[in-house]
Order: C-alpha cells, then structure tokens, then sequence
C-alpha cells in the first residue's frame, strides 16, 4: 500500500470525478466497439450475402463470448487488481475490433465462421470492463455518491451512439463499412494507453489527499480494494454459492437480464429495424438512433441523482434504488406503442422516451456496488453482468427468427417491451430489502 500524499490535508480534492470522467469515456467507446456491427451491418450484410437468421447470429457472438468472461473476468479483477486486467482488456477488444474492417477478404463459409469468432474475441475481451467499473465506483465513491457514479458510467452505453453513431453512418455513407472498424479499433487502442497511465487505486493516486480518502473511506468506499492483503482469496467456491443463493441478488440479476434485453435491441437490432422497416439510409439511421441515446443519457444521469437525492433524504437505499427503476421501467414498456404508429419521426420520439425512461432505471451497478460482499466485489460483478448479458445472446437471435418467419419487427418490439414487466416483478417480488452481502464464515456456510 501506498500512503497518502503528506501534503494531504485541508479542503479535501475532487479526483473521485476525474476518475468518473475516464471511467465513462472508456465506456463511450467500449458500447460504440460492441455495437460497431450493428451501423455497419447493412451494408456488410448485402455485401457479404449475410440472411436475418445469420445477422442474428453474428449480432449475439459478442454476448456468447461476454457472458462466459464474466466470472472469470471478475475473479482476474478480484486477484491481480483492476489497472492491469483492464488495461489488456481495453487494448484487446480495440484489436479485435479493427481486425473485423479485414472480413472483407473472407469467401464463402468462412464469412460467417469469421465474423462470428471475431466478434466472439470482442465478447471476451470486454468481459472485465464493467466487473471493473463497479470496482472502480466501489474504491472511489462513497454510498452517497454511487447511485450517481454508477449511473453516469453506465449512461455511457447511451452517449456512445449519440457521439458515435452518427459518426459511423457518416462513415459507411462517405467510405464503406471496413473503416467503422479501422477507426473504433485504433481508437480504442489509444485509450488502452490513457487508461495505463491515468488509473490508480485510491491510496496509491498521486493527486488525492487524506481529506478526501476520509471522505470516501467515512462513507463506505473500499479504498484499500487493490491492497494485495484483500486481493488474497475470497475466490472460494462456498463463498460463490452464497453470492448465488442470496434471494435478494438472484433478483438484482434477474432484473438486469430484462433491462438488458432493451439495451441489446438498440445496439443490435435498432439501426437495421430503421433502414429496412421504416425506410430510413443508413446515414440517416445513424443520427435517428442518436436521439433515443441522448434521452437514454439524459435519463440515465438523471436516475443516479434522483436515486442518490432520495437516499440522502430518506437513509434507504431499498427506496432510493428501487423508486426510480419502478418510474423507468413504466416509461420503457411505451416501446410497444411502435408496433401501431406510422410516422417515422414519432417513432422517434416515443424510442426517445422508452429509453429515457430505461436511463431512468439503469441503477443494477450502483445496487451492485451496495450489494457486494466486500471480498467479492468483482466476482459478484461478474455473475450480475452474466446474468445481464444472457440478454445479449437471447435478444438478437430471437429477434432474427421474428423477422425471419414475419417479415416485421412487430413481434420484436412487444418481446422487447414485456420484458419490463419482469424487471418490474423481479425487484418488487424477490428482491427485498438491499443492503450489502455479508459473507459467512466457511464453516457457518
């Protein structure tokens, strides 16, 4: 362990937020990386030969991949701390994403067989990121400021497509589709970089005071996470099963596979559903998806202060967490509404305000860094974010068979909005009250 600068002392400094700030830039291009097939996919798919039932497919590779990196991502986190194991994570996925502008000289079988690996190895790759986020929030933040915190970073998924979907239709109209990869992948390289150079643990940051170490420590931040005394071996498989037989996580994940399902339909699906249903380019596509992502940012950071203000107000975090995921869920399901509406720019709007209303509710990190057994912050991580992404598997497969045996997405969309039920169901009717996991000792277990 590091100490704290002796000059720490006085008006205590702010580097939490500029932690924060890095955390949701890599975010910004982490969900631009994921949903760089899901811009170019038309194009690629009328050049490729590729048929609803294989965009499907090819759509889900990443979540197949994402899903089964979780734990063992969580536990890498958990064991050689969070610096190193993003850091290659970042720099990985950016790889995989510019080799993807290269599937253009694959024929026949192996086009298939090629972009579903390669958008496989981004699957895996990313895996740590947000296992990692919570780590960060978690050391950084205390409980008062986590809802925000963990909002912000989480919104990112939104503010990616409003800075980059335009940015990649722009692309694909004036070039091709290869140079969305070439660009995102290079891109992400870059940050690995930053990331190496920026991040450190909250005792060991060269800019942080004690003051503001007090702050964060006084309000339940795990500010000595990365110390390697704590890094030494929750990972124990009795340890796992009480994470995984806690009602009250079961339905914390069970809650994010729905609201997943909602996130994978507009990194996936959403652009291709505007160009082939309703008639848009895909340059157009690109800054029509754009406001929906604004409206799901904006809701995003708006849940975290409306769930934090609520916390400080009342002490509970059961209200505070819960309150704004009931409103947003409510406003999510307006989604259906597209099934009977013609207009492409009402479409639009009410996209807009069901994922305004899903920002509203995207509060699963900050309830997992409330939650989390202290040994097991990244681990649990993991298992939530496992849980989550199943939706990503799920989703765009079930999706290609619906337009596949339909020819319209009518089917999609109500499959999409029933989803908010469950969310709905699974925090009303299993979790319970939320508070942190303790663990017990082995032999109690």
């Amino acid at each position: 362990m590091t100490d704290a600068p002796a000059t720490a002392t006085g008006k205590r400094t702010r580097v939490r937020f500029l932690i924060l700030l890095l955390i949701f830039l890599l975010t910004t291009i982490n969900y631009a990386d994921r949903s760089t097939f899901s811009i170019a996919g038309d194009a690629a798919s009328k050049d490729l030969g590729l048929n609803p039932v294989e965009m499907g497919y090819i759509l889900s590779a990443f979540a197949w991949a994402y899903v089964l990196g979780q734990i063992p991502g969580g536990a890498l986190l958990d064991r050689f701390g969070t610096k190193l194991i993003y850091a290659i994570a970042i720099a990985a996925w950016s790889f995989f994403t510019l080799v993807q502008g290269f599937s253009g000289f694959l024929t026949g079988g192996a086009i298939f067989a090629g972009l579903f690996a390669m958008r496989f190895a981004v699957g895996l790759a990313e895996s740590p990121s947000f296992p990692g986020n919570a780590r960060l929030v978690a050391a950084w933040f205390p409980g008062s400021e986590r809802g925000f915190a963990s909002a912000v970073f989480n919104s990112a998924q939104y503010f990616s497509l409003v800075v980059f979907a335009p940015l990649m239709g722009w692309l694909v109209h004036t070039f091709d589709w290869h140079s969305v990869f070439f660009v995102m992948g290079g891109l992400g390289l870059v940050a690995a970089v930053v990331f190496w150079q920026l991040i450190h643990s909250p005792v060991e940051h060269p800019s942080v005071n004690q003051a503001e170490l007090d702050y964060i420590e006084a309000g339940g931040g795990l500010i000595r996470m990365e110390d390697k005394v704590v890094k030494a071996s929750a990972f124990t498989w009795p340890n796992v099963k009480q994470v995984l037989s806690s009602r009250m996580l079961i339905g914390v994940f069970i809650g994010q596979y729905g609201i997943n399902v909602l996130t994978y339909f507009f990194v996936t699906w959403f652009p291709i559903y505007l160009v082939k249903e309703r008639g848009l380019n895909i340059l157009e596509a690109g800054f029509a998806a754009a406001a929906p992502a604004l409206c799901g940012f904006v809701g995003g950071v708006l849940g975290g202060v409306i769930s934090d203000a609520i916390l400080k107000r009342t002490g509970s975090l059961t209200l505070a967490r819960k309150t704004p995921l009931l409103i947003g869920m409510i406003l999510a399901s307006t989604i259906i509404a597209c099934v009977y509406i013609q207009q492409e720019w009402l479409i639009v709007v009410v996209m807009a305000v069901a994922f305004f209303g899903k920002g509203i509710a995207s509060l699963g990190w900050a309830v997992v860094s409330d939650t989390s057994p202290r040994e097991l912050v990244g681990v649990t991580g993991g298992i939530f974010n496992t849980f989550g992404n199943t939706a990503g598997i799920v989703t765009p497969i079930v999706i290609g068979y619906i337009v596949a045996a339909t020819g319209s997405f009518d089917g999609a969309l109500w499959f999409v909005g029933l989803h908010c039920v469950l969310v709905v169901a699974a925090y009303f009717l299993i979790v319970g009250k939320i508070e942190r996991l303790t663990l017990k000792p082995a032999s109690a277990a």
